[in-house]
C-alpha cells in the first residue's frame, strides 16, 4: 500500500466518524517557542490546552513534521528520521477512552477492501500506563487483544505532558510485532526493535502542578473536559503496509537511496548492523535520503539556509547529505540529481513541491556549490591539522577548529564529523569557549556603541521612572524636560560649554538608531544654553539616550527644553528607509517570495540590505530591480502606517524579521497593498515620490546564502547620476568617440594593453632565461654547498623568480646546491630559495633562508625544505637580504 492511500485512508475513515478534516499546517511553527511542527498535535494545542475554544469536537489530520534533536541516528535504525508525517485524531471534550481504542483497532484490523489497513490483530501489542486501570479494561472488552499482550509501562514511558503545569494524561501504544527474525519474544518491553510502535493514543483527562521533572510532578485534579490527542507515524505504518526493512525504503524516500547509489557505484544492501561490511554505506545512503527529503520539504515551506534558526537546520541537513555522498564517492554536485527524484516520490501527497520545484531546487543547488567551495577552502587545513593531532596523540584543538570555522566557514558540527572519522577527538568545549568570547565581544561593542560603556545602572534606574515618549512620528519639535543628566555613564547635575553628555528626556522627537535606521541629530535648547545631538540610541528598551554636547551656556538636571530635529536629515533618511522598503518588495517580486530581508541600514541618502540569496545577481536582474523600484516611486504610492497586535499583523500578511523580539502591539508599513506589507517601527515618508530616485550601486556576498545591495537616494542619487554622466563625458572626449561606442573602445584599448603585458612578460622571461647560463658560473662554493645568489632587478610577478630559481637549481646538477633570488615588482620586494637533495641532505633548509631574507626586508615568509618565498616591504635592502642568505649557508 502506498503512503498516498495510507494517508488517505486515514482521512476518510476519521471522517467518516465524524471528524473535521484539518489539512496540514506549515513545518514552520506559529508556536513562538519551537523552531518547526515537530508532532502532528502541535497546530491544536491551543484546543488542547483551553486557550482557544476549538472550532469543531472532533478533528483529524495528517501534519508534516520535523525533528532534529537525535540526527546523528538517521540512518542507523529502522525509525530515526528528520522529516515524518503524523497521522492523528483528536477529540476536544467530546469522545474518550473507550472510542479512541475502538477506532484505532478497527481501522488498524479492519480488512483492506473495507478501508481499513488489514493487520493482523495477533500481531499487535499494547503498553498502558502502569495505573490505568480503566484503560486495560476497554482494551480487553472493545478489542481481542488479550490481556498476555498488554503491558503496562512507568511515567517515563507511558505518560504525556507538556513539561509545564497544565493538561497531562497517560497514554496507550499500540506495537506491530515484525517477527522472530527481528528479535527475542516478550513484547515491547523485552525488544523494541522486534516489536515497533506505530500509534500513541494520549488520553488528556489531568491538571497537573508544581512539574519536577517528566516524571515527577503533582496531579491537582480532572480536567473539566477530557481531550484526546493520537499519533501515527505513516512511515512506520508504511515500512510494515509495504514489508520493507526500515522506514527509508518506504515508496517516499526509497526512490533517493536508489539514485545515491547509481552515483556512488556501490550497492544498496539494507544493512542493519555494524558486523555486515555494507553497512557505513548503507547509514549513508540513508542519510542522504533523509536529508534530501527533509531539505526538499522545509524549502517548500518557506525556510532558506542560513547560520542561524531554522536556516541553519536547513543547511546542516543539506550539507549533511552532500558529505554523506563525497563519503560514497562522489565529489561532483548531487542534489540536481537527488532532489528530483524526491520531488517524484513525494508530489502525490503534496504536489505543491511539484508546482514550487522551480525556487525549491534554485536555492538548494545554490547551497550545495556554496558549501563544495567551504570544503574546498577548509579540508586541506582541517585534514593537516588532523594529521598533526594524530601523531602527536592529542586531541583537535579549540583553537584549531575556531579558525577553520571563522576563517574558513567549516561549521564545529562538520569539523566534528571529519575528525571523528579519522579517529581524532576534538576539544568541542575550547571550541565553545572561544565562540562564546567572540559573542561577547560583539556584545560589549554593541553595547558600547549603544551607551558608551557596560555599566546601564544609570540609565535601568531613569528606566524605572518610566519609558521615553517618542513624538517623532508626528511632529519634529517640541518641548520637553530633562529627567536625566550623565557624562561617562554617571548622574550628574549640571554641564558646561564643551561637556560631552548624555541627556534621557520626557518626551522626544529625535529617532533612536533601530530597525536599520540611522539616529536623528539636531538642537536641544533651554534657557541659556544650546546643545547639539550627535546621536541617539536606546541602551536598554523603552529609554532614549541623546548623545550630546554642550555648545553654549549651561544646562542643568530637571531643566525644561526645546527640541528641534534636523529636519532635512530627517527627511533624507526617511527617504532611504521607505527606499529599503520598495528594494526589498522588488526582490521578492523578482527573484522570489526566498528573498527575505537578513539586515537592513539606512541613512541620509544611503540604504544598504542584505537579503537571503545563494548567488550572484546577473546584471539584468540588478537592473530589473532597480526599475521596478523606481516605477514604485513614480507612482507615488501613499505610505500607510497603523498600529495592531502582533497576530492580527500576520494575520494581515506583514512580514516579520526573523529573529527579531516583537512585541504584543506592531506598526505596520504598508506600500501599495500586500505589494510591500513590513512590521516597521521607523520614520517614513508619506508618498513614494518623495524619495526622488534610486540609484543601485553594486551587489555582493556577505556569507553564505546571503546578498547585499546598496543604493543611493533622493539627491545623493541625482549627484551620483551626474558624477556618472560627467565621467562618461570626460571619457568621451578622451577617446574620442559618442558614448554608444566607449565601452567597444575601452574593450579594445584594454585588450592591446594585455597584449603588450603579455609581450613585456615574454620577454623578461627570455632575459632571465638568457642570464641563466652565465648566472650559473657565478656559483660560489659555501662551505661544501654551490650557492648562487641574484638580484633580478624589476620583475613582473614572483613567479619569474620561481622559474629562474628552478631553471638554476636543474643546471648546478646533483651536488649540494643552493639558489637564492630576488627582485621588486610593483614596488614590493620579494625572494625565493630553491635547494636540491643533497643540499638539504647537509642541513640546507629554503624555509629557514627565506624565514632570514624576508626578515632583512621588514616581511616574512615560509614554505618547504627544498622551495620557499617570501617578501617585505623595503626594496632597498635586496641586496642585503642576498647575503644574509649566504651567511646563513656558511654558518650552519
Amino acid at each position: 500500500m502506498k503512503s498516498h492511500e495510507i494517508t488517505r485512508r486515514w482521512v476518510d475513515y476519521f471522517v467518516s466518524k465524524g471528524h473535521t478534516a484539518v489539512p496540514s499546517a506549515s513545518l514552520v511553527s506559529s508556536d513562538p517557542s519551537l523552531l518547526f511542527t515537530v508532532a502532528g498535535m502541535v497546530p491544536f494545542i491551543p484546543y488542547l490546552t483551553a486557550r482557544e475554544e476549538p472550532p469543531f469536537p472532533r478533528a483529524t489530520s495528517v501534519q508534516k513534521c520535523i525533528r532534529t534533536g537525535d540526527i546523528e541516528e538517521v540512518g542507523k535504525t529502522a525509525r530515526h528520521g528528520t522529516f515524518f508525517q503524523m497521522c492523528g485524531n483528536f477529540s476536544f471534550g467530546d469522545y474518550f477512552k473507550k472510542d479512541a481504542i475502538k477506532f484505532a483497532f478497527e481501522l488498524l484490523t479492519k480488512g483492506v477492501d473495507d478501508g481499513g489497513y488489514g493487520l493482523p490483530a495477533e500481531r499487535l501489542w499494547v503498553t498502558v500506563y502502569e495505573e490505568d486501570d480503566e484503560a486495560e479494561r476497554l482494551w480487553l472488552a472493545n478489542t481481542s487483544i488479550p490481556a498476555e499482550r498488554i503491558q503496562r509501562m512507568g511515567k517515563s514511558d507511558n505518560y504525556w505532558s507538556t513539561g509545564q503545569p497544565g493538561p497531562a494524561g497517560p497514554c496507550s501504544e499500540i506495537y506491530y510485532d515484525r517477527g522472530p527474525a527481528y528479535g527475542i519474544e516478550g513484547g515491547p518491553a523485552a525488544d523494541d526493535n522486534r516489536f515497533v510502535e506505530i500509534w500513541n493514543l494520549v488520553f488528556m483527562q489531568y491538571q497537573i502542578e508544581n512539574v519536577r521533572s517528566k516524571v515527577e510532578f503533582d496531579i491537582v485534579g480532572e480536567l473539566p473536559k477530557k481531550n484526546i490527542d493520537t499519533g501515527l507515524g505513516m512511515e512506520r505504518l508504511a515500512m510494515i503496509l509495504q514489508g520493507v526493512e526500515n522506514m527509508y525504503e518506504t515508496d517516499q524516500v526509497r526512490p533517493v537511496i536508489d539514485r545515491a547509489a547509481e552515483l556512488s557505484g556501490r550497492e544498496y544492501t539494507s544493512a542493519e548492523t555494524d558486523e555486515d561490511p555494507h553497512h557505513t554505506d548503507d547509514v549513508r545512503m540513508r542519510v542522504v535520503a533523509d536529508h534530501v527529503r527533509s531539505a526538499l520539504m522545509l524549502i517548500a515551506d518557506g525556510v532558506t539556509p542560513s547560520n542561524e534558526g531554522r536556516g541553519y537546520v536547513l543547511r546542516r541537513l543539506i550539507r549533511r547529505a552532500v558529505r554523506a555522498m563525497r563519503l560514497l564517492g562522489v565529489e561532483k554536485p548531487v542534489l540536481p540529481e537527488l532532489l528530483p527524484a524526491s520531488r517524484d516520490a513525494m508530489k502525490g501527497v503534496y504536489p505543491q513541491v511539484e508546482k514550487d520545484f522551480e525556487r525549491i531546487s534554485r536555492i538548494a543547488y545554490a547551497e550545495e556549490r556554496a558549501f563544495l567551495r567551504t570544503i574546498a577552502a577548509g579540508t586541506a587545513r582541517l585534514d593537516e591539522a588532523v594529521k598533526v593531532s594524530k601523531a602527536e596523540g592529542t586531541r583537535l584543538s579549540g583553537e584549531e577548529a575556531f579558525t577553520l570555522h571563522d576563517t574558513y566557514g567549516f561549521p564545529i558540527d562538520l569539523t566534528l564529523e571529519m575528525a571523528e572519522e579519522a579517529g581524532v577527538a576534538v576539544d568541542e568545549a575550547g571550541f565553545r569557549t572561544l565562540m562564546e568570547d567572540q559573542r561577547q565581544r560583539a556584545r560589549a561593542d554593541a553595547k558600547e556603541k549603544k551607551s558608551g560603556h557596560a555599566d546601564l545602572s544609570a540609565f535601568q534606574e531613569l528606566l524605572a521612572e518610566g519609558p521615553t515618549v517618542f513624538t517623532g512620528y508626528t511632529e519634529l519639535d517640541g518641548e520637553s524636560r530633562i529627567r536625566g543628566l550623565l557624562a561617562k555613564g554617571a548622574r550628574i547635575d549640571r554641564a558646561a560649554t564643551g561637556t560631552e553628555i548624555e541627556i534621557v528626556l520626557e518626551e522626544t522627537p529625535f529617532y533612536a538608531e533601530a530597525g536599520g535606521q540611522a539616529a536623528d541629530t539636531g538642537l536641544i535648547t533651554g534657557d541659556g544654553f544650546v546643545v547639539e545631538v550627535l546621536d541617539v540610541q536606546r541602551p536598554v528598551k523603552g529609554l532614549s539616550v541623546h548623545k550630546a554636547i554642550v555648545r553654549e551656556g549651561e544646562l542643568a538636571e530637571t531643566a525644561f527644553v526645546r527640541t528641534a530635529v534636523d529636519r532635512e536629515r530627517r527627511h533624507a533618511a526617511e527617504q532611504a528607509h521607505t527606499a529599503t522598503h520598495l528594494v526589498h518588495a522588488a526582490l521578492r517580486q523578482i527573484l522570489g517570495p526566498e528573498a527575505v530581508q537578513r539586515g537592513s541600514f539606512n541613512k541620509a541618502g544611503y540604504l544598504r540590505f542584505d537579503f537571503a540569496w545563494g548567488e550572484q545577481l546577473s546584471g539584468a536582474a540588478r537592473s530589473e530591480i532597480e526599475e521596478v523600484a523606481n516605477l514604485a516611486i513614480r507612482d507615488n504610492f501613499t505610505v500607510n502606517t497603523a498600529e495592531m497586535p502582533l497576530a492580527e499583523a500576520k494575520a494581515a500578511g506583514a512580514m516579520a524579521l526573523f529573529g527579531e523580539n516583537y512585541g504584543s502591539r506592531v506598526r505596520v508599513v504598508e506600500i501599495n497593498g500586500p505589494w510591500s506589507m513590513e512590521l516597521c517601527g521607523g520614520t517614513h515618508v508619506d508618498t513614494t515620490a518623495l524619495i526622488g530616485s534610486l540609484t543601485l550601486l553594486g551587489e555582493q556576498s556577505v556569507g553564505s546564502g546571503n546578498r547585499r545591495v546598496e543604493a543611493f537616494v533622493g539627491l545623493d542619487a541625482f549627484r551620483h547620476q551626474a558624477a556618472e554622466r560627467a565621467l562618461v563625458s570626460e571619457l568621451t572626449e578622451m577617446f574620442k568617440v559618442p558614448s554608444g561606442q566607449l565601452a567597444e573602445r575601452i574593450g579594445a584599448t584594454l585588450s592591446k594593453l594585455k597584449s603588450a603585458e603579455k609581450e613585456l612578460e615574454r620577454l623578461r622571461k627570455e632575459k632571465l632565461a638568457a642570464a641563466a647560463a652565465a648566472l650559473v658560473g657565478s656559483a660560489k662554493d659555501v662551505a661544501g654547498v654551490r650557492l648562487i645568489t641574484h638580484d633580478a632587478g624589476e620583475i613582473g610577478s614572483a613567479d619569474e623568480l620561481r622559474g629562474l630559481a628552478l631553471d638554476l637549481r636543474g643546471r648546478l646538477g646533483a651536488a649540494a646546491a643552493t639558489v637564492a633570488v630576488a627582485g621588486v615588482a610593483n614596488g614590493r620586494p620579494a625572494v625565493l630559495v630553491a635547494t636540491n637533495e643533497a643540499a638539504r641532505s647537509a642541513g640546507v633548509k629554503a624555509g629557514a633562508l627565506v624565514r632570514i631574507a624576508a626578515g632583512v626586508l621588514g616581511g616574512g615568509g615560509g614554505g618547504k625544505d627544498d622551495m620557499a618565498q617570501g617578501g617585505g616591504t623595503d626594496a632597498s635592502k635586496v641586496v642585503e637580504a642576498l647575503g644574509a642568505v649566504a651567511a646563513a649557508v656558511a654558518a650552519r
